[in-house]
């Protein structure tokens, strides 16, 4: 019976410690809020992971209004590595942007999507 209970305690443990490794970084919040409006145009794009990234394999491309690529600078992690930072130009117009992201966390999956947001003054 001992041999049982152990068995299982070894199966249940491994099925945890295999799930958490092959974890997804999975786009969990941004700023500005995802499929959200804001008053004042953003100078900076915010987006928070689920797990740690990579910074030299993540990215955003952001689409403006006009359907044409803003340019974004300055990219760094923060908040433990869970965060992308980009900076944006100063004064966006006003309309509806486009963010299509792609991140890789730092046990090696892969992941992207996109989102959008509005400014509206």
């Amino acid at each position: 019976m001992r041999n049982i209970l152990l068995a299982a305690a070894f199966i249940a443990a491994s099925a945890m410690l295999s799930s958490t490794a092959c974890a997804h970084a999975h786009l969990e919040a941004a700023q500005p809020p995802i499929n959200g409006t804001v008053k004042d145009a953003p100078t900076e794009l915010d987006l928070k992971f689920s797990e740690e990234l990579n910074l030299k394999f993540t990215g955003v491309n952001v689409t403006g209004p006009d359907k044409k690529q803003v340019k974004t600078d300055g990219d760094m992690l923060m908040d433990g590595d869970k965060t992308f930072m980009v900076d944006l130009p100063a004064g966006l117009a006003a309309g509806t942007y486009k963010v299509e992201w792609h991140a890789l966390s730092r046990d090696g999956h892969k992941t992207h999507g996109d989102y959008k947001f509005t400014v509206k003054p």
